[in-house]
């Protein structure tokens, strides 16, 4: 069952004041990124198969609302009309993996408005956390240019469960393997390991740290060369390699230094004594703008190992993202506040080539070259099939990844497609505007003094 009391206050508030007014008509929200983050050409949506995990065990309990009263300092009785609440409406939703602009709809929800408000803070926690995180991932994937990368991020991550979700977005987008093994053997994701500098100090030698390690495991094997000497390490690591006949398959992980410049004395070292077929693995705090240069320098290194910087996104750790009404009861509504206007009406996004997405209305029919992109998934509360598998996710990724224009992938400087507006959104965008201003007076002049009052110093509240 999902965790109800894990939810803004506010939602709480709005959905007993709709209830005692009556207002249970059906309402529609729309969840989008305003922008996409500074150098970043596009978005990876992910995060819904969470979202409806969570909204699909979602009901209101005594419990809950006992919690909800404690929170207000309210008698449970003033809340007695949030009981048994629960998600039985309709979602639409860009399915994951798929590559996206800003500005589009990644999922819209119709349901009646106390429970369509109530959705808000785990769709919205859901996918803005894990797209941020996806799309970060897979800027790393383009930057290694075919070389694996694989993720030793948990350690670092903002919580266990962050760090669970970023191994399972990580293989959506391409990575080889994770260092987490609840993923590993959660999702089937290749599990991937080495050593810590630890391991090394623990012995009295660097020689007898490698034998050790190597005796305890079979196959293939992956030695930490940093910890002293990096140089030297090597040296030691291709000794160890050879007496134990592990070469093929087996690794030096540099983690430390001029990653460049040692992997290529490292590829050296390592063909001068027969191991050509010893692999090098290269880590320690790499975005994805130092994996590009250490492939435009043609360092030889086989594997990225990253963590920190993907795991956190730590560049653009969040998104521009809302959850905004976009009709009620029929009538279409919309937000006119400065830099935030939001369009009314329930969409649809139509992919069209070279991603010249438009954004239309929900019931237009498709261009003659486009096809929708939000997908029902949730109908009258439950999903519209099973889960959509990792692998599905994958492939979607890896078909919009094509398509994409070249100018997009880059890491550095990308210019990121941007999505047009159909006429019919347009022309329904002016009536809703025009209405809403014919209601809304105009503010009342004021006197000088009180404009340049106005105009100083002041204390406001964020909203």
């Amino acid at each position: 069952m999902a965790d109800v009391t894990t939810i803004d206050l506010y939602e709480v508030t709005m959905a007993v004041s709709y209830l005692r007014e009556g207002m249970s008509g059906p309402a529609t929200f729309s969840l989008f990124v305003r922008d996409v983050p500074p150098e970043r050409g596009f978005l990876v949506a992910a995060g819904l198969e969470s979202a409806l995990d969570h909204l699909s065990g979602l009901c209101v309990g005594p419990e809950d609302v006992d919690a909800f009263a404690h929170a207000l300092h309210r008698p449970p009785s003033d809340l007695q009309l949030l009981l048994g609440m629960e998600f039985t409406g309709d979602m639409r939703a860009v399915p994951e993996g798929r590559i996206v602009p800003a500005g589009e709809p990644l999922l819209e929800v119709t349901e009646p408005l106390p429970m369509a408000q109530w959705a808000e803070t785990s769709v919205l926690n859901q996918l803005s956390h894990q797209t941020t995180l996806a799309s970060k991932s897979a800027r790393r994937v383009l930057a290694a240019a075919g070389h694996p990368v694989v993720d030793f991020s948990l350690r670092r991550a903002h919580g266990t469960q962050s760090g669970f979700q970023a191994a399972r977005l990580d293989a959506l987008v391409g990575f080889a393997g994770t260092s987490t093994v609840a993923a590993a053997t959660a999702v089937g994701i290749p599990a991937v390991g080495t050593m810590a500098h630890s391991f090394v100090e623990a012995f009295a030698t660097e020689e007898g740290a490698f034998r050790a390690f190597g005796r305890c495991h079979p196959g293939p094997v992956t030695l930490l060369v940093d910890t002293y000497d990096t140089e030297e390490g090597v040296h030691v690591a291709a000794r160890v390699l050879r007496d134990l006949d592990r070469g093929p398959g087996s690794a030096v992980r540099l983690g430390s230094g001029d990653l460049g410049a040692l992997a290529v004395r490292a590829r050296t070292i390592l063909a001068e004594v027969g191991l050509p077929g010893v692999g090098i693995i290269a880590s320690g705090g790499l975005d994805e703008y130092a994996v590009d240069d250490l492939g435009r320098s043609g360092a030889p290194i086989d594997t990225y190992a990253v963590g920190t910087h993907v795991g956190v996104s730590a560049d653009a750790p969040f998104l521009d993202s809302a959850y905004k009404m976009v009709e009620y009861d029929g009538r279409p509504v919309m937000k006119l506040s400065s830099a935030k206007v939001t369009a009314p009406g329930p969409k649809q996004v139509f992919r069209c080539p070279g991603y010249a997405d438009v954004i239309g209305l929900a019931d237009e029919q498709p261009p003659d070259d486009g096809r929708p992109l939000l997908e029902t998934v949730m109908r009258d509360g439950r999903r519209t099939g099973d889960r959509h598998t990792l692998d599905e996710g994958r492939t979607r990724f890896a078909a919009d990844l094509r398509e994409l224009p070249p100018t997009a992938r880059r890491v550095r400087e990308p210019n990121a497609p941007h999505a047009t507006v159909s006429e019919k959104l347009s022309a329904l965008t002016a009536r809703v505007r025009r209405r809403i201003e014919e209601k809304t007076p105009a503010p009342a002049a004021q006197p000088p003094d009180a404009q340049r009052s106005a105009s100083g110093p002041h204390r406001s509240v964020p909203t």
